[in-house]
């Protein structure tokens, strides 16, 4: 019996003594990955890789020299490494703590193990004198402090280091240091995260293939082939209109004809009228039945416009004012948002707007309120811009702020909540999208880390995916059964709609901050906020044409008639065959800037402008 108990002691021993060794070697890996990111987090915080000397250089020589074509280059790999620098820190520190943690753990059982396989040997002191094994086991008592003080430390820098990454991106994108290379035709900067609420930042996809791609337009609109529900349009009125922004359902198709292709708003060529909008706004302009509505605000005031499409004359101008709920401190925004960055909507009976400070307000076709309300402050940090998007009888509304991300419906004659459906998402700036699949409608949105489709009747989820991360700002575009989904410092992703959905192909060489991309049933557009488009093939991703543009661009592209129109900052209008072959249907200027998608109607296009509101027709 003795011989087994000294067995067992030995087997003990030996235990304790393993799980000695296993705790050590853990505790020694904790140290040096919890020194690893402590180094790591004072590198991150003393070196910027988008504010290099080498970069700064690159920018200055091609601006003296923008023709350089072969610097241009550089710069765009150069940008294209320092965002895949930027994910790959992200995942190392990630990686970084889940081993920290995993490696405490180890360090916490091996010790709890340690100290029940001592309690059974025997012979250990009781008392008396001085425990020699006690003061060993307290020197390493204070090692071990010493140690996890260590470690709750470097878990701290991850969560530090994680912030502060997209915070010096953010600041350093908006101070310009990359946006100087815009003008020069940067191909792949795409970067401003400050310009996130800019022109709403909106759009959805083509609601199938177009003129170009020899496939006819698909038909199938809003609703589909339905009849409309308790008086409200048809399919057919809706195509005859533009009641959202980028067109019927937000998808970036205009079903309208004879659109012009050549104007000059300096001699006035083809400008049939130009009105001032009183009061700011980057929301664009919306028509049914020959009116145009938007809205404008500053820090004090909100107003929605009613404009003659054949004069340009104000039919009538609403203040949004006194409205239940509405907080009485303003929220911050960024001058490229503003207070009314938002798209309005219409259901063809009364119009909807939303507003920086949530309030929402309906009014019918004559100016009169309907109803009112505010849905709470909207908690980001440059401003709300989602705009809205009408389904039947429902007003739907994308409301992805911090902590509280959710999409609703609300009833349009009455304002209340039909619906409302929780999301775990991070905030967005992009703006929901309803397509007709050929079996379904379905509304699409896009937020991190995913594009979530729901049914617009009830805000039940259909399908999602995770494959988008960021400050989302572009909306998703659709076409053919494909959804097409972009952010910059993200990716570019095609998803096939299907039970599960599949990924058909990426890229991350053009990513859009802004600009929403617009998809037929061929071909892919993107154009990125610094100016540099291209064009894939919609089902593999393959490049048909890349171009420059060398100036800013923050509108969204819109086909019509088989050309694709395109707006730049600077108000000149790029009108392309929507085509796998890069060519130039003409180049028209505005006269002023914009950064607004524009409107289309029957023989006219309506630009709204840093200042006015312009029609365009013969």
């Amino acid at each position: 019996m003795m011989k087994t108990n000294d067995n067992r002691n030995v087997e003990t021993h030996r235990g304790a003594s393993l799980a000695q060794w296993i705790a050590v070697i853990a505790a020694i890996f904790a140290m040096v990955l919890s020194i690893l990111i402590i180094v790591n987090y004072i590198q991150v915080k003393r070196a910027d890789p988008l504010n290099s000397v080498a970069l700064r250089a690159m920018i200055e020589r091609l601006h003296s020299n923008p023709g350089d074509d072969a610097l241009r280059q550089d710069i765009r790999t150069l940008d294209l490494l320092a965002r895949k620098a930027y994910f790959t820190s992200q995942w190392q520190i990630r990686m970084g703590g889940y081993l920290l943690f995993f490696s405490v753990l180890v360090v916490v059982i091996c010790l709890k193990s340690m100290e029940l396989m001592q309690k059974t040997i025997p012979g250990m002191p009781a008392g008396g004198r001085p425990d020699p094994w006690h003061l060993r086991q307290t020197n390493r008592m204070w090692v071990a402090y010493t140690g996890i003080a260590i470690v709750i430390i470097s878990m701290l820098v991850v969560f530090l280091t994680h912030q502060e990454l997209g915070k010096t991106l953010d600041a350093r994108l908006n101070e310009g240091n990359i946006s100087n290379v815009s003008n020069a035709g940067n191909a792949n900067n795409a970067g401003n995260e400050g310009n996130e609420g800019v022109e709403a930042m909106n759009g959805g996809g083509g609601g199938g293939a177009n003129g170009a791609d020899s496939a006819g337009i698909n038909d199938k609109l809003v609703g589909g082939n339905t009849l409309s529900m308790d008086g409200y349009p048809t399919d057919g009125e809706i195509a005859g209109n533009f009641p959202s922004f980028r067109g019927p359902g937000g998808n970036g198709i205009a079903f309208q004809k004879n659109i012009p292709t050549s104007w000059d708003g300096k001699s006035g060529k083809n400008i049939r009228w130009k009105t001032e909008i009183p009061l700011p706004g980057f929301n664009s302009p919306i028509i049914w039945n020959g009116r145009v509505f938007l809205s404008g605000a500053s820090e004090t005031k909100r107003e929605v416009y009613c404009i003659d499409i054949n004069t340009g004359k104000i039919l009538w101008s609403k203040a949004v004012e006194k409205i239940t709920g509405s907080p009485t401190q303003v929220p911050k925004t960024i001058k490229e948002t503003g207070y009314s960055a938002s798209g309005m909507t219409t259901d063809g009976r009364r119009v909807y707007a939303i507003f920086a400070n949530g309030d929402l307000i309906a009014f019918d076709f004559d100016g009169n309120k309907v109803w009112d309300k505010n849905l709470g402050t909207p908690l980001n940090h440059y401003g709300h811009s989602s705009s809205l998007v009408m389904f039947h009888d429902l007003l739907i509304v994308q409301y992805d702020q911090r902590g509280s991300g959710s999409v609703m419906a609300l009833a349009g004659k009455t304002g209340e909540v039909v619906w409302q459906t929780s999301r775990s998402v991070k905030i967005s700036w992009a703006s929901p999208v309803i397509v007709n699949t050929g079996k379904r409608t379905e509304l699409i949105l896009a937020a991190d880390p995913m594009v979530v489709s729901y049914n617009p009747a009830n805000g039940k989820e259909l399908w999602k995916m995770n494959c988008i991360s960021g400050e989302v700002g572009p909306s998703v575009a659709y076409a053919d059964g494909v959804v097409y989904a972009v952010n910059d410092f993200s990716k570019l992703s095609a998803i096939e709609i299907g039970d599960p959905p599949k990924l058909l192909w990426e890229d991350s060489d053009y990513l859009s901050d802004i600009p929403s991309p617009l998809a037929t049933g061929k071909y892919l557009f993107l154009v990125t906020s610094f100016g540099a488009g291209v064009c894939y093939d919609a089902k593999t991703g393959t490049k048909y044409w890349e171009h420059e543009f060398e100036t800013p661009v923050y509108a969204s592209p819109v086909l019509a008639g088989g050309k694709i129109y395109m707006l730049d900052k600077k108000g000149l209008m790029h009108i392309l065959q929507a085509d796998k072959t890069y060519t130039v249907v003409s180049e028209s200027p505005l006269g002023e800037g914009s950064s607004c998608t524009p409107a289309f109607s029957e023989g006219t296009i309506i630009i709204r402008g840093d200042k006015n509101l312009y029609c365009i027709g013969k």
